[in-house]
């Protein structure tokens, strides 16, 4: 599986912004399909995640702001950032897993990033 995300730019805080992330491959709607982000200096985060069965699981830090969504039609999952924050500033990576899971390691495939930043 390959993974293409886009969408990423430049914000104002309160702005949204809507993240894409195109996959290749027959098997798309099988994997559990995730979101994570990286801050300059900061390890690797979770953000959300969609399972195969449209359950979704997001971090804390984004609940109630950001919804992960996916059309298996399009082999593509979204991310839909609403309300962003000068914290939400990161390079933003889509991800690919077998099962469902919010952690970094068990992500087989991966995305090659999209910047994201809020200016105040």
């Amino acid at each position: 599986v390959q993974l293409q995300a886009s969408g990423g730019g430049l914000v104002q805080a309160g702005d949204s912004l809507r993240l894409s992330c195109a996959a290749s491959g027959r098997t798309f709607s099988r994997y559990t399909m995730g979101w994570f982000r990286q801050a300059p200096g900061k390890e690797r985060e979770f953000v959300a995640t969609i399972t195969s069965g449209n359950s979704a699981y997001y971090a804390d830090s984004v609940k109630g702001r950001f919804t992960i969504s996916r059309d298996n039609a399009k082999n593509t999952v979204y991310l839909q950032m609403n309300s962003l924050e000068p914290e939400d500033t990161a390079v933003y990576y889509c991800a690919a897993g077998p099962y469902i899971t919010t952690r970094t390691q068990d992500f087989i495939y991966w995305g090659q990033g999209t910047l994201v930043t809020v200016s105040s």
